[in-house]
């Protein structure tokens, strides 16, 4: 009787744990996508996988080349309309990390186009600051991905994101 009492205790709050952690992953990448619409690099670059902030040179490095880039593009005529996060996937523990992948849309105008951006991110957990990681899940099959992710391995079924180009009349 007890062992059973243990055993379905350990379920339900593991569950629980996991339901909670699902949340934050999605409180998280909507903390990161209001960021980018709000062209708040700092909190975007706090959210980001940290190995991938030292491939672009250190927070500070990455911060200039994001804001001179995003100002660039501004200069240009592109825009942000939206960001939303739309879902979470199951998280899995592999590699010593717990992953997920967030379903993002973003829309995004430039010159007389808007663009519809259906993009993923991987989320990595942080045990050290306790919120998710993310980078784009498009640029794991990117050579340079090899630095960050030496032998890469998920069960994670991530989608290809796609894009739609309207002309705005």
């Amino acid at each position: 009787m007890n062992k059973l009492l243990l055993f379905l205790l350990s379920f339900f709050f593991s569950f629980i744990s996991l339901s909670q952690t699902k949340e934050e992953a999605l409180r998280d990448a909507k903390i990161t996508a209001d960021a980018t619409l709000k062209s708040d690099y700092k909190t975007v670059l706090a959210y980001t996988y940290t190995p991938v902030l030292k491939v672009m040179g250190g927070k500070k490095e990455a911060l200039r080349l994001i804001s001179k880039s995003m100002e660039d593009m501004r200069k240009q005529g592109f825009a942000f309309e939206s960001a939303e996060v739309v879902s979470c996937s199951e998280i899995v523990e592999e590699q010593n990390q717990k992953r997920c992948f967030i379903n993002n849309t973003y829309v995004m105008l430039f010159n007389d186009y808007r663009i519809t951006s259906k993009a993923y991110l991987l989320g990595i957990y942080n045990e050290t600051t306790k919120n998710w990681n993310f980078i784009e899940a498009k640029q794991l099959s990117s050579p340079m991905m090899s630095s960050i992710f030496p032998d890469f391995k998920t069960s994670l079924i991530i989608p290809q994101g796609s894009i739609d180009k309207e002309k705005i009349k």
